[in-house]
């Protein structure tokens, strides 16, 4: 069996080589779907880690809630610039829904961060603890906030990577003084690096206080007397219905807000999760069409094998005669030309692979977008080019291998 193989492959290259330039324009459209197919599942691929990435960024099962639209004087200003929420929403979220696993309220604003030699304009975030907890957000180095700088107001600050690295450069930060506002600030922790924002934001490029000390020190002191804050970060806690809690919370925070019936509410819930996922949803399907239009070319590949193995079978009608007349069975002529096929399409696979990793690569470095190779669908490329040529190279090979000898040897 084995001889026999090597004996059709060396026939099949030999039969390649007479016809090199035929060969090489026959190969031609498995190649270009072979790369095809591979650059676009490398660019899908790339696009669907992005997402996974920005959803592992934000942390799982997060909503934030904002507040709603500020109307002035008949114009509306748009979400988020009213101050209607509080901390006692935060905490009565906490206490109220058991599928809550953090509400985390927050306070925001920009400033200009100042070191002993440099400074950076950056956003600060009045915090909590909870927080980091929301977000799936760890420190790389340092302590969180303690419960006597919370309660206290304590001039502490954690810093994000971008704001370290642009401050301290190789210097660790920790234990350092800042200025803020013009209020000295010891620095106490640095966060681990998060990466961008679905908006494409830089999420390390803040810093964060304490909730109590960004009011009194920093937001000003009406903040501090009313308590507003900007925005609320929920954790759902693993196994409960996103949708479902975030209906809880909407019917709470219409009793506290005492919101009448039919009128807007004055505040967003917005489910990270469920956006990204729509994303990540959204992304795959476009992987798969753009998988599928390139598949076209493979389809047009094949048929250029078909209908080049046709010609070949016309064109070497005396010699399949003259094969069968010394003793060749029906089987070995199929087996022949079956695997000249095979071996057009395969050699044009793993040349289309080498290009479309090229392109990939190519794509890449001009565009800028982000690509993901994989090996499965590199496997899964030379496969299906081998099952092209199998496919398309069987009715050409069942022809040659249901002639006559005879009618075959008297063929002109």
């Amino acid at each position: 069996m084995k001889i026999e193989i090597a004996t059709n492959l060396a026939i099949a290259f030999q039969a390649l080589k007479v016809n090199k330039l035929r060969s090489s324009l026959t190969m031609l459209g498995i190649i270009i779907g072979v790369a095809a197919v591979i650059t676009m599942i490398a660019v899908g691929g790339g696009a669907q880690a992005r997402v996974k990435a920005q959803i592992s960024s934000l942390g799982s099962n997060l909503m934030i809630i904002i507040p709603g639209s500020l109307l002035q004087s008949g114009v509306r200003l748009g979400t988020g610039n009213a101050q209607t929420l509080t901390e006692d929403d935060a905490n009565a979220i906490l206490r109220e829904i058991p599928e809550v696993a953090y509400a985390a309220p927050i306070s925001r604003g920009g400033g200009q961060i100042i070191s002993s030699s440099n400074n950076w304009g950056t956003t600060i975030y009045g915090v909590n603890p909870d927080f980091f907890e929301a977000r799936e957000w760890p420190l790389s180095s340092g302590r969180m906030f303690e419960y006597a700088e919370i309660a206290g107001a304590g001039k502490v600050v954690i810093l994000g990577q971008t704001v370290a690295n642009q401050l301290f450069g190789s210097e660790d930060p920790i234990d350092q003084q800042v200025r803020i506002k013009g209020v000295p600030f010891t620095v106490i922790g640095i966060t681990e690096k998060k990466g961008q924002s679905m908006q494409g934001q830089d999420q390390d490029d803040g810093v964060f206080v304490p909730l109590s000390t960004g009011r009194r020190r920093i937001f000003g002191e009406a903040m501090g007397r009313i308590a507003r804050i900007g925005s609320i970060a929920v954790k759902v806690q693993d196994g409960n219905d996103m949708k479902a809690t975030e209906q809880k919370i909407a019917e709470l925070l219409r009793q506290r807000h005492r919101t009448q019936i039919g009128a807007e509410d004055d505040f967003t819930i917005r489910n990270l999760t469920e956006i990204l996922e729509a994303q990540e949803a959204a992304s795959k399907v476009m992987s798969a069409l753009l998988a599928a239009v390139a598949s076209v070319s493979l389809l047009v590949g094949g048929i250029g094998i078909m209908n080049i193995m046709l010609v070949s079978v016309t064109e070497r009608t005396r010699e399949i005669g003259l094969r069968m007349a010394i003793g060749a069975k029906g089987r070995d002529i199929l087996e022949q030309f079956l695997v000249e096929a095979m071996t057009l399409a395969t050699l044009g696979g793993l040349i289309g692979i080498v290009l479309g990793f090229l392109a990939s690569e190519l794509i890449a470095i001009l565009a800028g977008w982000a690509i993901q190779l994989s090996l499965i669908s590199i496997i899964l490329a030379v496969g299906f080019s081998a099952a092209i040529g199998i496919f398309f190279g069987f009715y050409p090979a069942k022809k040659a291998a249901m002639m006559q000898p005879i009618q075959a040897l008297r063929y002109e």
